[in-house]
């Protein structure tokens, strides 16, 4: 470490401890937020169905990936990467998807790439004619080019991509990280919704991306006293590959065993941290979650107005999208709900209120309309000199499902960790989440193209059976009530 680094540190430091001071947040309320954030989870979080519908259309996709020429061994195959493979999306979230065409890396130059997805527009162009996808788009001109389609039994926005081995190791390896302490998960979900609300995370809006969210959060976790990450740095020791980090991930377990912040600690200190480094992005500040620490790296002009370092390949800005007014606006946001948060603590605006304000409308509508018998859920009514009960307290949460982990009830009235639902004893990491076993789902419109011909890669050649693709519940059609959805159901 240099020592500008060294003092630059200091100064970040000095500044994030005036940040707070600003900021002087009342702890009996903290944990009341800490509840919200849980409450907000809870609803929000995929329900099963979600996690069948975007399994069945990768299974769709390799199906069609199949036909690409001088595929060998089993290849070309799909891959899932993003908030699908790391468990971080929603029912509204895109599916990002990458045709690996064999197993060893290769470079694929990028006319190539191009003339496959071409291939592959040809078929989703007359799945789209026969009305089973919505929307078909090329984007050949993208970094990575992608052909876009929108599914329209199901709705779901698929970004399909070619050879992107980048974007599938770091979905990967962020997904076993996930595993080390439980609270990256629950805070980069949270903090990806929150930003979704803002509309501050698109880089094709020149905001922030998923990937850059998540690892502002992991950075954040690192830099905790003491942290709850360990630096990159240490994880890829052994090497890239998704097997090497997983083995050493397994050492790590229980790293931040002696941070007992809550959930709400860590997202408003997380908002706190970069809300005192405004100025300094000019100067030449990089969060590095490889070194899990402020580093010194120039910014160039065309490298976008937020510095956060890609972990794998460290000469590259993840945040370069960022543009000049959108990192206004992304800062406007941070400095509003930190204000919003104040005004909760003191008791100046209501739950719901909060709730509405970070995380949107929508959210707190879905939240609204499961607050029922079944559903126990936070007193909205929360306000000054209005007490909360401690059979509050202690409530159990909903949602306990297969599908992710339990939030299990309140032990203490000061919100703090709980290795309940922060460490994985058995560390399993598996290859896509467990899709329980349902048979009132019936088939997209993507999976009825293929009983019929279709474009492929040479002459028309219809397929011979009819495979599975996406599935949803009955009566969940509209506004595409036209279109004939006759299939069979789920496993019939």
């Amino acid at each position: 470490m240099t020592i500008n680094e060294t003092a630059l540190q200091k100064r970040v430091k000095e500044l994030e401890v005036k940040e707070l001071e600003n900021f002087p947040f009342n702890s009996a309320y903290l944990y009341v937020l800490d509840a919200v954030l849980r409450d907000v989870h809870a609803v929000i979080r995929p329900r099963p169905v979600d996690y069948v519908v975007r399994k069945d259309l990768l299974q769709i996709f390799d199906r069609i990936a199949k036909r690409i020429p001088g595929g060998t061994d089993g290849f070309p195959i799909v891959e899932a990467f993003g908030s699908f493979t790391m468990d971080l999306f929603t029912t509204q979230s895109d599916l990002d998807v990458s045709v690996t065409l064999a197993h060893e890396p290769t470079e694929l130059p990028r006319d190539r790439k191009i003339w496959i997805l071409k291939k592959l527009a040809r078929i989703f162009y007359s799945l789209r004619d026969q009305g089973h996808v919505s929307s078909v788009q090329p984007i050949m001109s993208a970094r990575v080019p992608i052909v876009k389609i929108v599914d329209r039994g199901t709705g779901i926005e698929c970004d399909i991509s070619v050879e992107n081995r980048d974007g599938v190791a770091k979905s990967r390896i962020l997904s076993i990280i996930f595993s080390i302490d439980e609270r990256f998960r629950f805070l980069g979900f949270l903090v990806k919704a929150w930003a979704k609300a803002h509309d501050i995370n698109s880089s094709k809006e020149r905001t922030l991306n998923s990937l850059s969210l998540v690892s502002l959060v992991a950075f954040h976790l690192q830099t905790r006293s003491p942290p709850i990450l360990p630096p990159f740095s240490a994880l890829l020791r052994d090497g890239h590959d998704v097997a090497s980090v997983e083995i050493v991930a397994r050492g790590f377990q229980h790293y931040g065993r002696a941070n007992r912040e809550s959930l709400a600690e860590l997202f408003v200190s997380l908002l706190t941290k970069l809300s005192s480094v405004e100025t300094l992005w000019r100067e030449g500040i990089c969060a590095s979650t490889y070194e899990g620490s402020w580093i010194l790296k120039e910014l160039k002009s065309h490298d976008g107005n937020i510095n956060v370092e890609d972990f794998l390949d460290r000469s590259q800005n993840i945040a370069r999208a960022v543009g000049t007014a959108e990192v206004k606006k992304i800062y406007e946001c941070i400095n509003r709900s930190l204000a919003r948060i104040f005004s909760f603590t003191k008791g100046w605006i209501q739950a719901f209120e909060l709730k509405r304000f970070l995380f949107g409308t929508d959210a707190v509508e879905e939240l609204e309309h499961h607050c029922n018998s079944d559903f126990p859920r936070l007193d909205d009514s929360i306000g000054p000199n209005t007490s909360y009960s401690k059979t509050n307290h202690k409530r159990s949460f909903p949602f306990d499902d297969p599908i992710g982990p339990r939030v299990d009830p309140y032990q203490a009235k000061i919100a703090r960790y709980d290795e309940s639902y922060g460490v994985n004893p058995n560390f399993e990491i598996p290859p896509f989440p467990q899709i329980p076993y349902r048979s009132d789902y019936h088939q997209s419109q993507t999976s009825a193209g293929f009983q019929g011909p279709f474009f492929g890669f040479g002459e028309a050649n219809p397929l011979d059976i009819r495979y599975p693709a996406a599935y949803h519940e009955p009566k969940q059609y509209e506004p595409h009530q036209f279109v004939d959805r006759s299939f069979p159901p789920f496993f019939s």
